[in-house]
């Protein structure tokens, strides 16, 4: 991150100036710019954690990635696959609305909901188990994206979980993380990054 440089000279905002929207606008879109780079390097925050799982969640993520891949899915499905359990690390209790809330500018209108609700819908598999509703997911029963996301954890979420299968590795997803994440297609702060 960029602690250097020109900065601002207003105390509150209601004081700034053009000038000064003109330094923090071009800072943002370098800081921008960089943000491939940081999910992935939030995503090796995965490798090695286990949580009692068969696998650790970074092969958990590359499996799912990969078997969505494999399956003929788009370059943005693909990624959301990738990252949907990302929110592991810092929402032990919410990580499907951590990953949601990182893709949601990136990614269709789909597969944001999906990110957002894989854990209700990942839950038909195990939360019975655990003393809970297995069948949490049918709240959303009759939302547009419901079998979409049924889908996505019945063909590779809660099948992501087998020491034996041959996932792509991390690189082999990088370009596609990139291309994603080079331009925000919903954003309040898309029109600052024109011009990167």
């Amino acid at each position: 991150m960029e602690n250097g440089g020109e900065r601002a000279t207003f105390r509150a905002m209601a004081e700034g100036t053009q000038a000064d929207w003109a330094i923090i606008g071009g800072q943002f879109r370098g800081f921008a710019a960089g943000l491939a780079d940081r999910v992935l390097a939030h995503l090796g925050l995965l490798d090695g954690d286990f949580g009692g799982f068969p696998i650790d969640r970074m092969q958990h993520s590359l499996q799912t990635a990969t078997r969505a891949h494999r399956d003929g899915r788009d370059e943005p499905y693909v990624v959301m696959a990738l990252l949907h359990d990302i929110g592991d690390t810092l929402g032990s209790y919410n990580h499907p609305e951590i990953a949601a809330a990182i893709l949601k500018p990136f990614v269709s209108e789909e597969l944001h909901w999906i990110a957002q609700h894989h854990g209700a819908f990942q839950g038909y598999y195990f939360f019975h188990f655990l003393g809970m509703d297995r069948d949490a997911r049918e709240a959303f029963r009759g939302h547009p994206h419901f079998e979409a996301c049924a889908e996505f954890c019945g063909r590779y979420d809660q099948v992501a979980f087998d020491p034996d299968y041959d996932s792509e590795p991390l690189a082999f997803f990088e370009p596609m993380v990139r291309r994603v994440f080079a331009r925000p297609l919903n954003s309040l702060y898309a029109k600052a990054v024109e011009g990167v």
